[in-house]
């Protein structure tokens, strides 16, 4: 591992040594094998940091989890299919993930981050290479107040809107829940679909009633956002989440047609709460018992929202 860990980042910002790389967390499989095609739609590619050092300094150790560590993940945990997203320390260099969406042989999607000055020829790249969406954070860091370095805003969305409308791409984003409707305002005034990150980032501690949960769920009531399933990051009740469940079960009830699975693999920023892909799988068979809509949120969603079906 010493040779995978040097040059981690640009020598005028070195804020962690090689020592605080450790390897992802790799899961065990399911209780129950997931349906023909199924898809985790949020994870991560990190190095091999010999050929693919960050571009900006992290704010969190980075693990090492290269696209062959990942191709294992989704098959131990039985996933076909997969969508990988651009994490901030990348950056806009979007190498490490572009050369894992080539080497996935057309299993996996991809969500990329570029800068409102992106060329042609870097789109029409990246949409070949697997791209079918572009990534945007509105969520201030907790320490900073302060957008996360190599992170990209919603600005940039306004500014590429027709050239992703070209290419069918849609724009996902992280973002405070509060924020949601103002945000989907503003993507649709241009035109383009929206997925938000991590379950919206609701505040579970608020319960169910509150206005920025309920503003969620009408607009994904009406169709107008989609939201990826990522129990780990809205919760802090690991490894059963069940404050989280009440949440879960509105949201599915309110239109599980605008639902992925998503496991956030590698869990960057957890440590030793990470939890186990194989276990969340686990969870949600035990909180959707109906397999029409475990098949609609692992398998026809996703293949709709990132095109696995051409």
């Amino acid at each position: 591992m010493a040779n995978d860990t040097l040059n981690l980042f640009p020598a005028s910002a070195n804020p962690l040594r090689p020592t605080d790389v450790v390897p992802a967390k790799m899961p065990h499989a399911p209780a129950a094998p997931l349906p023909p095609d199924a898809c985790d739609a949020h994870s991560h590619v990190f190095g091999p940091y010999a050929r693919f050092p960050f571009s900006t300094p992290s704010s969190y150790p980075p693990p090492l989890a290269p696209f062959d560590a990942y191709r294992t993940m989704l098959d131990t945990i039985g996933a076909r299919r997969g969508v990988l997203v651009q994490p901030a320390p990348y950056g806009t260099d979007n190498s490490a993930f572009a050369d894992a969406l080539v080497r996935g042989d057309g299993r996996i999607r991809g969500v990329a981050v570029l800068d409102a000055d992106a060329d042609d020829a870097t789109l029409t790249s990246l949409d070949q290479c697997g791209v079918r969406a572009l990534r945007f954070n509105e969520m201030p860091s907790p320490l900073t107040g302060k957008p996360y370095a190599g992170s990209v805003g919603l600005a940039a969305a306004l500014a590429l809107a027709s050239r992703m409308r070209d290419l069918r791409w849609h724009a996902q984003v992280w973002a405070r829940c509060a924020d949601i409707p103002s945000l989907a305002d503003r993507l649709a005034s241009v035109g383009l679909p929206i997925v938000f990150e991590h379950m919206g980032c609701f505040d579970p501690a608020l319960g169910t009633a509150h206005r920025d949960f309920q503003n969620l769920l009408a607009l994904l009531r009406e169709g107008r956002i989609a939201v990826k399933l990522a129990v780990c990051r809205v919760s802090k009740q690991a490894p059963n989440y069940a404050d989280l469940r009440p949440f879960h079960n509105q949201m599915i009830e309110a239109n599980p047609r605008q639902l992925v699975w998503a496991s956030d693999w590698p869990y960057v920023r957890m440590g030793d709460t990470a939890p186990d892909v194989g276990a969340l799988l686990d969870t949600f068979r035990e909180w959707v018992d109906d397999a029409a809509i475990r098949q609609a949120i692992l398998v026809d969603n996703p293949a709709r929202l990132y095109g696995f079906d051409g």
